[in-house]
Order: C-alpha cells, then structure tokens, then sequence
C-alpha cells in the first residue's frame, strides 16, 4: 500500500516511516523540518520520497495526495507551551494545515482513508477517570483548541465530503528519536537527557500529576490498524494503555533503570498544564482491536538502550 506521512520527520512520523518501510509498504513524506529532523529520516531516504514542504501549500500538498491510498497525517508543532507563547503559529501548524490537507485530499478524490492523530489534551482538567471520548472538551491551552479543531473539520469532511478521516486521541506519547533538547519534547525523553548527563530533572509542580505514557511503537500500531480498521466516519478514539503513572514515578524508574539516585528540582506548575490524565480505550480494544503492548518500564529501557548507542 501507499502511505503519505505528513509530519514523516518528526518524532512519532519517523517510527512510522521505519516500521512502514519493514512491511514493504511504499511512503512518501511530506515535511517543512520545523519541529522535524532531516536525521531522523536520513537512513530512510533512498527508499522514500520525501517532500521538503509546509502541508498547507495547496498546490504541493495536491501534488503530495496523488496516488497515495492512505494519509497519516502528523504534521503539527506539538506543544502545549510553545501554543501559549505563540498562539498564531501553533493553530496554523494545525488547523490550516488540516483544512489544507482535507481539501487536497477531497480534490484528489481516491484517498481509501485519512488517519489524523489529536490529543487527550482535550480533556483537560475534567476531574472524571479515566478519559472518556464522549465527555465534553475542556481545552486549556490554545494546542489543545486548534487539535479539536482538527476532529472537528473531519467530523465535517466525513460527513459532506466523504472523506473517511479518523481522529486518534493520543496521549503521551515517549520513545526513539523524541528530541530532549527541543521545546516540544515530551517529559520524559528531558527527564532521561538530564538524568543520563548526571544533573537533576526538573518537575513543574510537586510531580504528584500522572500520566498515562503510551511508547511510540504502540501508536505506530495504532495508526496503522486504524488505517484498516476504521469506518472512517470522522470518529475519535483514545490511544494510550489504560495505566497512569505521576512524574516522581518517572523520576524514581529512570533511577532504577539508571541506577542513580537524583532527586528532582521542584519549581512552580505552568499554566496550561494537565493534573491527572488516563485513557479509557475500551472504544478503540473493541472497534480497532488495539491495546498496546509495551509497559512503561519496558519501553523505558529500550529508550535507555537506544539513548547510549547514539
């Protein structure tokens, strides 16, 4: 079959591009590298197309749908506290991208299926455990805002245009080749990078907030058997593994696995932030037939083991 992988030079558009590759699939890859790296995709390039381009340029975003039978679209500066700092930028990184990608895709008219990956950012602080698809949003940051957006232009696409876009709620999701120096990283590949060069990870907040941490291979999975499974209707499921664990965990099993002993630096909690979040992912166990597979200390070490051999 044939992938478009929009956002293919990013953390999670990576390890979808290596594990399509190994099941002979044929990808093409659309990327503008602004929160995406050349070398994550570097050893892939004489077996892909890749596309050096922002999404929402209709004309090569058209281009980029031709032929293709399913789009996994990715494409997005993923961070919550780089939206609050540059609202514009972060909404159009995802919304006009999305709508751009949409109509190219409508246009082309053959696309077999769109898999779009959203947020349990969603939720917010909603105090009801676990996460729920039907619960009403309550987006505290503009990220969270501009990716329902996104589920909602599918609902709308789907239903008028026939497009048949899923929406994969993600939640926090860790593993190879998540960058620990950039601003969009996710917590633990920064907690891992300070541990590992022996300084303290820094927590905002007294690190009693959980999470439920999903390893990257496990949404690759979840992507693609999206791709086949779902109707298509413009339908949201969740994508995490059903546990949560709090930020001193984290700290506490990265010691363990490390075998330090470095004590976090507590400093105020940030706006934006979430308390407590975990996934029901009841919707996705019966209509994908997804549950993930890597427990939170098992895809620890692989992180571990891939961190020392860079």
């Amino acid at each position: 079959m044939k992938f478009l992988i929009t956002g293919g030079a990013g953390f999670i558009g990576s390890n979808c591009v290596s594990e399509l590759l190994k099941m002979g699939h044929s990808i093409r890859v659309i990327d503008n590298l602004s929160s995406g790296k050349h070398d994550n995709i570097k050893n892939f390039l004489n077996d892909i197309e890749f596309i050096q381009s922002g999404v929402e340029n209709y004309d090569v975003t058209r281009s980029a749908v031709e032929g293709m039978d399913y789009i996994i679209h990715l494409a997005a500066i993923p961070s919550v506290q780089y939206s609050i700092l540059d609202p514009i930028k972060s909404n159009d990184s995802m919304v006009n991208t999305t709508l751009t990608l949409f109509k190219a895709a409508k246009d082309y008219g053959l696309i077999k299926g769109i898999v779009q990956a959203t947020t349990a950012a969603a939720y917010g602080n909603n105090t009801s455990l676990p996460k729920k698809e039907d619960m009403i949003p309550e987006p505290l940051s503009p990220y969270a805002v501009a990716k329902l957006c996104q589920e909602y232009y599918a609902k709308v696409f789907s239903k008028i245009y026939g497009l048949k876009i899923t929406s994969l709620r993600l939640f926090n999701v860790y593993g190879p080749n998540q960058d620990p120096t950039s601003s969009y990283s996710g917590v633990i590949s920064i907690f891992l990078s300070r541990i590992l060069s022996g300084l303290q990870p820094i927590i905002y907040g007294d690190g009693c907030n959980t999470r439920d941490f999903i390893y990257v291979g496990d949404v690759v999975k979840a992507l693609y058997t999206t791709c086949l499974k779902s109707k298509g209707s413009g339908d949201v499921f969740n994508i995490g593994t059903g546990n949560q664990t709090s930020l001193n965990e984290i700290v506490e099993l990265i010691n363990k696995i490390n075998g330090s002993d470095l004590k976090p630096i507590y400093l105020e909690a940030r706006a934006g932030d979430i308390l407590h979040s975990v996934s029901d992912i009841s919707k996705a166990k019966t209509q994908l037939e997804f549950l993930s597979d890597i427990c939170i200390e098992q895809g620890m070490r692989v992180l571990i083991n891939f961190l020392g051999e860079e």
